[in-house]
């Protein structure tokens, strides 16, 4: 079984409500943050999780607003870790990403000196180990194998889904993207999809031109379940909503996938939970 935690459903525009794109992934024994939106420590703790128990952080895209708390995420980790030698924290992301951590760590100097100089058993920095993929097997350790595949979010680039496996089940994890071969292949018979959504009605609506142009480079609920139903996938899982829902509004955006996908459809608030059962679906790319 795999488990499925919405930690963040938010989008760039801030929300009482609602974490930045935010999921973690549990798989037998590990567990994965895929993308780090602002919030996201909270909604850890909330799960019953923390930035000490990771086992790798996954990066779909370098997005401000998926990466936002990846400073403080790297730091919480280094300070909460007390076992001598941690295993450094894994990174994985698409090129660029080497890039955007070291300037991270440079930002926290000051606060990473601070800490080295009043804790005795802080001894060195936060230790990282940063790997950047554009495709292909990203991760395959105790049972839990993790693929990459290109998507497509133009002009944003290189950006890259994931899916992860483990006993029989499995998730793809699409992030920010149109519909595009990438994700058909690696979503193809997947146990669950979660992907990311806007709504173009309500968003062309919108009379700025900058919030507009957003409906350049993410699907809709409709090419969502499109996706979902094209790769024959067991779960669609949506996710990052644009506009994000009002209370009660849950069913009009799943009346909206289901005229496309006629299996399980999710949505719901930060937290919201899926188990993905072995068997679902278990076709590999």
């Amino acid at each position: 079984m795999i488990e499925v935690t919405l930690l963040g459903t938010g989008s760039p525009i801030p929300d009482p409500d609602r974490a930045g794109p935010s999921t973690l992934i549990r798989a037998g024994e590990q567990t994965f943050l895929v993308d780090c939106g602002r919030g996201v420590q909270q909604r850890l703790a909330a799960a019953g999780s923390g930035a000490n128990a990771l086992t790798a952080l996954l990066l779909t895209h370098l997005h401000s607003d998926h990466i936002a708390d990846l400073g403080d995420v790297i730091i919480t980790r280094w300070i909460t870790t007390f076992t001598p030698d941690p295993a450094p924290l894994q990174i994985i992301g698409p090129p660029g990403t080497a890039d955007v951590v070291a300037a991270t760590l440079k930002a926290f100097g000051h606060d990473i000196g601070y800490r080295i100089a009043h804790h005795a058993d802080l001894t060195g920095p936060p230790a990282v180990e940063v790997h950047e993929y554009t495709e292909g097997v990203v991760w395959d350790a105790d049972g839990v194998r993790i693929v990459a595949a290109p998507t497509d979010h133009r002009p944003v680039a290189p950006t890259i889904g994931f899916r992860i496996e483990h006993d029989g089940a499995s998730v793809v994890l699409a992030g920010d993207t149109v519909p595009c071969e990438g994700l058909d292949t690696l979503a193809a018979g997947a146990g669950a999809l979660v992907h990311t959504v806007i709504r173009h009605d309500l968003v062309e609506a919108i009379p700025l031109q900058r919030i507009r142009d957003i409906c350049d480079y993410h699907s809709t609920v409709e090419q969502a379940a499109d996706t979902a139903a094209r790769a024959g996938v067991g779960i669609l899982i949506l996710t990052h909503y644009v506009p994000s829902p009002a209370r009660g509004q849950y069913d009009d955006w799943r009346a909206l996938a289901a005229t496309v996908f006629d299996r399980q459809i999710e949505c719901g608030d930060d937290l919201h939970r899926v188990l993905v059962h072995p068997g679902v679906c278990s076709t590999s790319p």
